[in-house]
């Protein structure tokens, strides 16, 4: 009887910890390639996410808040279709904009860096 409930315990503590909540996935819809080929748009999102000017829309708020986490963990927490669109992301950066690129890399390091400085 110990035995199984012991087997039982390391059951229910692999379950919790392969169970990594996913962020949410109500923006995957969206057109990441969409976005990067229009000049206005992706400098709309890109700002939101350097904090340089304010985010406009709900979905480029939530990119703001989940891009560093995602990009600093190769998008452990990101839906499918979330590494889709950072993988999208960061190539059309890196090919099109990497001045821009090194930019958002720094923030993301920085916002890590704060991130685990208040944990």
């Amino acid at each position: 009887m110990a035995q199984l409930n012991c087997i039982i315990i390391l059951i229910s503590i692999a379950s919790c910890v392969l169970a990594e909540e996913l962020y949410n996935d109500q923006y995957d819809h969206i057109d990441v390639n969409n976005i990067l080929s229009n000049d206005k748009l992706r400098n709309q999102y890109i700002n939101c996410y350097m904090e340089t000017e304010p985010c406009l829309t709900a979905d480029a708020k939530f990119f703001r808040d989940m891009a560093s986490e995602a990009f600093q963990t190769k998008c452990k927490k990101c839906t499918e279709k979330q590494k889709e669109m950072m993988d999208t992301v960061v190539d059309w950066y890196a090919q099109n904009k990497p001045d821009e690129w090194q930019k958002i890399v720094a923030k993301s390091l920085e916002d890590m860096k704060k991130k685990n400085a208040g944990q």
